[in-house]
C-alpha cells in the first residue's frame, strides 16, 4: 500500500517490550473474547445469528462466566475482528483463525479495540452527545501526556489538560451540517457547565482506556501499560503486516506470495505473480487465489484479483462463478469488465450503487488493516456517494461485516474534529444496531 521504496523504521519508545511480548499482552487482554468467539465458531449451528439471551446463558455455563460477562467479551470480539457479521449471521473472523500462529493480527486485533475504547465503555446517559464527543477528541492529547511522563501522572494533570484541550476545540470547531436540523418541540434543558462535566468524564475515558488494557489506574493516578505506551507510539498507520521479501516467493503459497507483494509496486508485483503462476497448473493458481480471496483479509482479497488478471482468459470462468459470492461480486464484475475490453477507468460502471459502496468499505477495511492513516482519509475521495452524510448512510446500509472497525478508524484519523465526529456517530449506531 506504499510507493514500493524501503523506509527505516521509527525507533520505538525506550523499554518497549518485543513484538512477541506485546502480542502476549494483547492475548491476555482480549482472552475471554477468544474463549467466547470459539465456543460460539465450534458450539453453535454455521451462520447463527448475534448472541441471544439464551446463547449467551449457555455460553456462562459453559465457559464459567457470567452471562455479563459472557456479553462483554462477544462485544469485544466482534470490535477486535474475531467474529464478525455478515447479514443475520456471524461467522468467525480472520483475526480469531490466526490468533495463535500470527503476533501481528492480534496487535492489529488489539489496536481495533483499543481504538473503540468509548464503544466498549459507553458514555453516561445523561451528558449529551457532543460534549462526549469533544472528550473523545481530546483523549490523544492525555495519552500523549501519559506517554511523555513514562510513568504514573496525577489525575488534577490530566484534567486540567483536558480542559484546555477541550477550550481549544470549541474555538477551532467548525460545524459542518448534515441535512436539515428540525427544531425542537421544546428547547432542551441546560447542561451543566463544563467545569463539572469533565472531571466525571474524564475519569469515564481513563476508566475505558483501562477496560482495554491501555493503562492501570492508580489512587488519583494512571500509568499507560506496555501495550498502551506502545499504541501511542505505534498507532493505526504503523500497524502493518511485515512485508515478505519478494525473493524465494515461487515456493511459497498464494497467500504468502500475495503478502511478500504487498508493497510493491504494480510493475515488478506483476513480475512476481507471472513468475509464481509459472511454476503451477493454471487450474491449481486460480483455484488457490480465490481461496485466498474468501478469506477474511481485504488486502489479499484485492491483490488476488491483480493476480487473477495476470492469468488472463484461463481464469474467466472461475472468476464468473465467483461473481456469485456476495464477498467477492464486485472484484470478479470488475475483473470481468476489464477481461472484456472495458477501460479499467470505467470498469467500476457495471457496479451497482451497492456493491460500489460494499467495495468502499472493502477496500477501506484493507488500508486501516495494512495501510497508513493519511490513505484511509484520502479513500474518501473514491466513495461513489460525493459526500460524506450520503456515504455514511449508505455504508451504514450495505452490512460490510467490518463496517464498524472501518468507521472507527477513519474517525481516529480524520483532521476535521466535526467529520470525525460524525464518523464516529455512525460508528456507534452500527455497532449498537440504531438508526
Amino acid at each position: 500500500m506504499t510507493d514500493g521504496r524501503s523506509r527505516p523504521a521509527p525507533r520505538p519508545p525506550e523499554g518497549t517490550p518485543p513484538p512477541a511480548e506485546l502480542a502476549r499482552q494483547a492475548r491476555a487482554v482480549l482472552a475471554d473474547a477468544v474463549r467466547i468467539a470459539r465456543w460460539a465458531a465450534g458450539d453453535r449451528d454455521p451462520g447463527a445469528g448475534p448472541l441471544d439471551a439464551a446463547t449467551a446463558e449457555r455460553a456462562a455455563e459453559a465457559l464459567e462466566l457470567t452471562p455479563d460477562q459472557v456479553r462483554a467479551g462477544w462485544d469485544r470480539a466482534r470490535l477486535a475482528g474475531l467474529v464478525e457479521l455478515h447479514g443475520t449471521a456471524v461467522r468467525p473472523g480472520w483475526r480469531l483463525q490466526a490468533w495463535d500462529r500470527d503476533d501481528s493480527a492480534v496487535q492489529r486485533g488489539w489496536v481495533a479495540l483499543f481504538d473503540a475504547w468509548s464503544l466498549v465503555h459507553p458514555a453516561p446517559d445523561d451528558v449529551a452527545a457532543s460534549t462526549v464527543a469533544e472528550v473523545v477528541e481530546a483523549v490523544p492529547q492525555v495519552l500523549s501526556l501519559l506517554q511523555l511522563s513514562a510513568g504514573p501522572v496525577l489525575v488534577p494533570a490530566l484534567l486540567d489538560l483536558l480542559q484546555q484541550r477541550v477550550a481549544e476545540l470549541h474555538e477551532e470547531r467548525c460545524e459542518v451540517p448534515y441535512g436539515p436540523r428540525p427544531a425542537p418541540v421544546e428547547p432542551p434543558a441546560p447542561e451543566p457547565p463544563a467545569d463539572e462535566l469533565l472531571p466525571p468524564l474524564l475519569d469515564w475515558a481513563l476508566e475505558g482506556l483501562a477496560a482495554v488494557g491501555a493503562l492501570t489506574l492508580g489512587k488519583g493516578q494512571a500509568t499507560l501499560t506496555p501495550l498502551g505506551n506502545w499504541a501511542v507510539w505505534v498507532k493505526l498507520e504503523q500497524i502493518c503486516v511485515a512485508a515478505q521479501s519478494p525473493a524465494g516467493n515461487i515456493e511459497q503459497s498464494a497467500q504468502h506470495m500475495l503478502r511478500g507483494c504487498a508493497r510493491l509496486t504494480p510493475g515488478p508485483a506483476r513480475a512476481e505473480y507471472r513468475a509464481w503462476l509459472a511454476a503451477r497448473t493454471v487450474g491449481s493458481a486460480v483455484t488457490e487465489l480465490l481461496a485466498v480471496a474468501r478469506g477474511e483479509d481485504a488486502l489479499l482479497r484485492g491483490l488476488a484479483f491483480e493476480a487473477l488478471r495476470v492469468v488472463g482468459a484461463p481464469a474467466e470462468g472461475e472468476v464468473r462463478a465467483a461473481a456469485t459470492d456476495s464477498s467477492l461480486r464486485p472484484y470478479a464484475l470488475l475483473w470481468l469488465a476489464e477481461y472484456e475490453g472495458a477501460d479499467p477507468e470505467d470498469a467500476a460502471d457495471v457496479l451497482t450503487r451497492e456493491e460500489s459502496t460494499w467495495l468502499w468499505v472493502d477496500t477501506a477495511a484493507a488500508v486501516a488493516d495494512h495501510g497508513e492513516s493519511d490513505l484511509l482519509v484520502r479513500h474518501l475521495d473514491s466513495a461513489v456517494q460525493g459526500n460524506v452524510p450520503a456515504l455514511l448512510d449508505e455504508v451504514r446500509a450495505v452490512g460490510h461485516p467490518r463496517t464498524v472497525q472501518v468507521l472507527v478508524a477513519l474517525a481516529a484519523a480524520h483532521p476535521d474534529p466535526a467529520l470525525a465526529k460524525a464518523v464516529r456517530r455512525a460508528a456507534f449506531q452500527v455497532h449498537t444496531g440504531g438508526a
